[in-house]
């Protein structure tokens, strides 16, 4: 009862009524107007600015023409292996002699010129009709360019535009020493390689295996920029590594995809 009379004579009287009414603190007006301009400044950005991403994918060094497994004709053992490893071969090269049980002997030949990139046949062995005796990579000669071929899952290969910049990560140039190998996309396929394709045109099961074990991916041809360097191709650093590059060198690749406003990027 005592507080009731308190208040109601406080408002009786006029003496307090021209009084400011103080709603907030400084501290509190400090606080409010950093909270707008954050505001402000955030949804700026998010419409003006830009948001960039990237594509990993691994890959594969070629000279772009594929590649090609030589089958034994016939059951026999090897007596000759007739080229190297790594050499050029030209059209028709004899590639591997094998001596029949009936006393006869078989020359393997390669069937189109290229590099020999692989002999599975050695001296001595025993071989049955249609295994794999060696593998050549198609060339036009030791001076054809390179070129990366990336195996893209099918569901990212869509947003992959031609142009787009890329960085390789080369397995025989570590890239804390010689950094990464430039490159751009030329050209996104159509349609999903198959374990048996990619073997076929890497002349190699153990790779398709490799690349396909995910699930059927797309084939994306990377053109490497060319710059006076001792590999021929541009790098990050100023000079890249102090050799040439190999075909069939295993490579990781970033694809820089196209630059997105945020706001686009969180509504998609």
């Amino acid at each position: 009862m005592q507080f009731r009379q308190q208040a109601l004579s406080k408002l009786q009287s006029p003496e307090e009524l021209d009084l400011p009414v103080r709603f907030a603190r400084p501290q509190g007006w400090l606080v409010l107007t950093v909270s707008v301009l954050v505001m402000i400044a955030a949804t700026v950005w998010a419409i003006t600015g830009t948001v960039s991403a990237t594509l990993t994918a691994p890959g594969i060094l070629t000279h772009g023409h594929g590649s090609y497994v030589l089958q034994s004709p016939v059951a026999g053992q090897v007596t000759a292996v007739l080229a190297e490893e790594g050499k050029q071969v030209a059209t028709g090269a004899p590639l591997v002699r094998i001596r029949t049980a009936q006393g006869t002997t078989t020359v393997v030949r390669a069937l189109a010129a290229g590099r020999l990139t692989g002999v599975v046949a050695t001296i001595g062995s025993v071989v049955t009709t249609g295994v794999d005796l060696a593998s050549v990579e198609r060339t036009t000669g030791p001076r054809d360019p390179l070129t990366a071929t990336l195996y893209v899952p099918a569901e990212s290969a869509a947003t992959l535009p031609a142009g787009a910049a890329v960085d390789l990560t080369v397995a025989s140039a570590p890239s804390q020493r010689f950094g990464v190998l430039r490159g751009r996309v030329a050209a996104v396929g159509r349609a999903a390689q198959s374990r048996q394709r990619i073997s076929a045109f890497l002349g190699s099961a153990q790779l398709g295996e490799q690349f396909s074990r995910t699930g059927q991916p797309i084939a994306v041809l990377v053109r490497l920029d060319t710059a006076p360097t001792a590999s021929g191709y541009a790098w990050s650093t100023s000079g890249g590594p102090p050799f040439a590059l190999a075909s069939m060198t295993q490579a990781t690749a970033a694809v820089h995809l196209a630059a997105q406003h945020p706001i686009d990027w969180l509504l998609s």
